[in-house]
């Protein structure tokens, strides 16, 4: 089924939420938490890394209840506009502590502001992520459609990413922070209303919930081959983008040593992303997407290799290889998302019964896992390099902690990429297998 360019384009609003939500705390929490309210790296990683972790276990009990929501709208039109209201309110409060006394305190707001978040987040993306595969049953429409996504995506990542460090710089200290985190509480919750209204018109599937308890879904989307083989690549390459996110501010600052160096990493990384993604998805078309995805994947690993130029090559050389991740980039989103609703409705069809929110909550606990661990994976590597936190983020960092730096946004990240294209290998999924199953 051909979806009208006004759902298409609905549909993709979402991103805004998803992108802001998934771009912000990681890319400014971690520094928040060792720059400004002076918690040691281990534990300020622990404080990104557990809200996330619980939303691994969460995510597929928000698909499972989404799954079997009785409503005129769809199962999943309302979660989004529930859970992107509850969303913003508890972004907003995440970087708006008062002075609270002492360091424990404060780490314990950010912590249950977190999770609040966190929680949310869940039951917004779940169903957000899980509706490509009832809205249209077409191997091609999924790419066009996941095309709109990314490129709204790559967008808001371009606006909240360089926005945010700019909103806290221009104003600074705490109070710059807190007025970051409520301009991006009302991005999230415009990105959360557009999709809500422009999604109204968008078909809903009929198959029916699958029948059993959640362990016993699990426990058939767990022996989807074709499924565990795609989770996996994405999960690992996930891990890679959140330890780049999470470098990024202490690159700019500690590294390259450059005002508003942070704004023009992620424009080199979000710009050609917004130019590049359609050219990715016709790429697709011509070459299948498997083959899109494995070349897309290296080129981010080329650019992140590149990147450990950084602190003895000119600037320009580091943000020209920060541009070809995001050339990179823009194919690691388009491609995997378009080839899990091809994996959930090939299941649905064979079997007769629905387990999309299944698959969409144990898809993005994934993505969750990644990104969580990604900043953690950060903050290890910045401990063992010695870095020194601080309440003012004035602190000279000793050369080990600026080359464990420059090694977590480049090498390590590359490595990871590489490392995930082993599981992609088997996946087996085609055009002419997902359209023969359609017929």
């Amino acid at each position: 089924m051909s979806l009208s360019p006004a759902t298409r384009a609905g549909y993709g609003a979402g991103s805004v939420a998803t992108g802001a939500f998934g771009t912000v705390p990681g890319l400014m929490l971690l520094p928040y938490l060792t720059d400004t309210l002076a918690v040691p790296a281990l534990a300020a990683g622990a404080i990104v890394f557990l809200p996330k972790a619980w939303d691994v276990v969460l995510n597929p009990v928000a698909g499972r209840i989404s799954d079997r929501s009785v409503d005129p709208r769809g199962p999943r039109r309302p979660w989004l506009l529930r859970a992107g209201v509850a969303l913003a309110a508890c972004f907003a409060l995440l970087f708006a502590a008062p002075d609270l006394g002492s360091q424990a305190a404060n780490a314990a707001w950010v912590l249950v502001a977190f999770l609040a978040c966190a929680t949310a987040y869940a039951f917004f993306q779940v169903p957000y992520v899980a509706m490509p595969a009832e809205i249209t049953d077409a191997y091609a429409e999924r790419t066009r459609l996941m095309t709109w996504r990314v490129a709204i995506l790559a967008f808001t990542i371009l606006l909240a990413g360089a926005s945010a460090p700019a909103i806290r710089d221009a104003i600074g200290g705490r109070d710059g922070y807190r007025v970051m985190g409520l301009a991006m509480a009302v991005l999230i919750l415009a990105g959360a209303l557009l999709a809500y209204r422009g999604t109204r018109g968008a078909p809903v599937g009929d198959v029916a919930p699958g029948a059993g308890s959640l362990r016993d879904q699990l426990r058939l989307v767990a022996g989807a081959r074709d499924f565990r083989l795609l989770l996996v690549t994405f999960v690992v390459q996930a891990l890679a983008t959140g330890c780049m996110l999470a470098g990024v501010d202490y690159l700019a600052g500690d590294v390259l040593e450059r005002d508003g160096a942070a704004t023009i990493l992620f424009v080199c990384f979000v710009g050609p992303a917004l130019l590049l993604t359609p050219a990715w998805a016709a790429a697709g078309r011509r070459i299948g997407k498997k083959r899109g995805y494995v070349a897309a994947s290296l080129v981010l690993a080329l650019g992140a290799a590149l990147a450990v130029l950084a602190g003895h090559a000119p600037g320009a050389v580091v943000f020209a290889a920060v541009a070809l991740v995001g050339v990179g980039y823009a194919g690691v989103q388009v491609f995997p998302l378009a080839m899990l609703p091809d994996a959930a409705a090939v299941d649905a069809r064979r079997t007769g019964s629905s387990r999309v929110g299944v698959y969409t909550g144990v898809w993005t606990a994934g993505e969750t896992l990644g990104l969580a661990l990604g900043p953690g994976l950060f903050a290890v590597v910045l401990a063992l390099g010695g870095y020194r936190s601080s309440d003012s983020g004035d602190v000279l960092q000793p050369d080990s902690a600026v080359t464990a730096i420059t090694l977590g946004f480049s090498l390590l990240p590359a490595v990871l990429v590489l490392l995930s294209l082993w599981w992609l290998r088997g996946y087996t999924l085609d055009e002419t297998e997902v359209d023969r199953d359609a017929r």
